[in-house]
């Protein structure tokens, strides 16, 4: 049988975009092979979103050069934002590549295979292309056995923001929202296939439904899914500070099935930045912004994004983020140091004045700042019962994630995968938590958020 490898670097939006792709290969008679070099098919999956995540491609496109001296039977197609540049350069440049095609363009690939069936497939799985995390670093999907239980579905590609230092805008499109039905379509089938957790996905999901008739908003389609048979839990990212609504918070304080969790990007403390970056909010939004979510949903956990070195950031503007950091004590800080993107608005107008070094130890500074601050917030989960949706194994033991997207090993002899099991917290670290299987003891939605 034909093999193909699927190589994904990027966001949640990649991930769900990847197993569209694999399942469209699926149908054209292909198995799926961990090996790159000894594939039939290799599709590259990718992300721009940052200068590392490009060399990660331009160094495995690299690899599969020599590889295709050797084998030229083999075939390469690379979509995701990396592909959105002119075709023509791209040929040109990377002339063993076979195929570029645009994300979420599945009847491409399908053409480009001669699959009838795959075409068949195409059709049934076909959703509308999404965007990339402004502020996520390139990483692999290798979280074993997850993909199928925690399904992610996109409901909104594109962004309209123009955030002066993203890319995203220029090879994803401006904001194209699914119909409720679609989406409600395919989540239900996920949970057909076996999932119990959906995470909904946008570049801003808080614009979702702007663009459709009767403007509906994200809050309505969580009212709309929560009533799914076997569906357990309910997530959704990104969200813009500037966008998130009172109505949405209500949302996720009112409906049991919508975790405690909200992933809200800061990008910057300081508010000369965050005007420079365009991002149309203050610091002191923010900090309001967190405080409301905090009242309305107790014990919620929050994550953020950080972008350090913008052109002109200076030390005291930096020290504006670092402290605002230091006073909110976000459960999870991504942080990133900029690099400008050909074509932004940023690398248009500004200098990329900070030095690297400069960057690094920044960065530094935030990492460290971080690593105290989850491990004080993962500390007081010790000795508490837990609810956690078991995603899979690693090495042996289980994993799976509390609603606050905590992620938790155990041991147990049992198949797991798919339920909701209890732990007790008996160890913590800044990154997961340690706990043991706690039979016949349920854990309700709210008790475990309760010190």
């Amino acid at each position: 049988m034909r093999q193909f490898h699927l190589w994904t670097i990027g966001c949640q939006m990649n991930k769900a975009e990847s197993w569209h792709i694999a399942r469209l290969l699926a149908a054209a008679g292909y198995e799926e092979s961990p090996r790159l070099d000894g594939a039939d098919l290799v599709v590259l999956n990718t992300c721009v979103v940052r200068q590392s995540a490009e060399e990660r491609i331009v160094g495995t496109l690299g690899l599969l050069e020599g590889v295709k001296r050797r084998r030229p039977e083999m075939r390469i197609a690379v979509t995701g934002c990396f592909a959105a540049r002119d075709r023509s350069a791209l040929h040109a440049e990377y002339p063993h590549v076979d195929l570029f095609f645009e994300s979420g363009d599945y009847a491409a690939l399908s053409r480009w295979l001669g699959s009838s069936e795959a075409t068949e497939s195409a059709q049934a799985a076909r959703t509308r292309p999404c965007d990339s995390r402004d502020s996520a670093p390139g990483e692999a999907c290798d979280e074993e056995g997850s993909s199928d239980i925690a399904a992610y579905v996109p409901i909104i590609q594109g962004c309209n923001n123009f955030c002066t230092y993203c890319i995203v805008p220029y090879t994803r499109g401006r904001e194209v929202s699914r119909t409720a039905e679609d989406v409600e379509a395919e989540v239900r089938s996920r949970v057909a296939a076996g999932a119990r957790e959906v995470v909904l996905l946008g570049q801003n999901v808080d614009s979702y439904g702007h663009d459709l008739p009767g403007r509906p908003d994200l809050s309505q389609l969580l009212e709309r899914l929560q009533p799914l048979p076997e569906l357990l839990r309910i997530r959704f990212l990104t969200n813009h500070p500037k966008d998130m609504s009172p109505a949405l918070i209500e949302a996720m304080a009112r409906l049991d099935k919508v975790c405690e969790h909200v992933d809200l990007a800061l990008q910057s403390g300081d508010d000369a930045i965050l005007r420079a970056m365009a991002r149309g909010y203050t610091a002191d939004t923010f900090r309001r912004l967190v405080d409301s979510l905090r009242e309305a949903i107790p014990g919620i956990a929050i994550s953020t994004d950080i972008i350090v070195g913008f052109p002109g950031e200076s030390d005291s503007q930096f020290e504006n983020t670092y402290r605002l950091l230091e006073q909110l004590r976000l459960d999870v800080v991504h942080v990133a140091a900029y690099s400008p993107r050909p074509g932004t608005a940023a690398a248009r107008r500004y200098v990329d004045s900070v030095s690297e070094d400069t960057k690094a130890e920044r960065l530094h500074r935030i990492e460290a700042l971080q690593e105290r601050v989850a491990a004080e917030i993962n500390g007081t989960y010790v000795g508490r019962l837990m609810e956690v949706l078991v995603l899979g194994q690693k090495k042996g033991r289980w994993f799976g994630r509390t609603r606050t997207d905590k992620l938790v090993f155990f041991d147990s002899e049992d198949r797991l995968a798919g339920r909701l099991v209890s732990t007790r917290i008996t160890r913590t670290s800044p990154w997961a938590l340690q706990g043991l299987l706690v039979y016949n003891s349920p854990v309700t939605a709210r008790r475990n958020l309760l010190p």
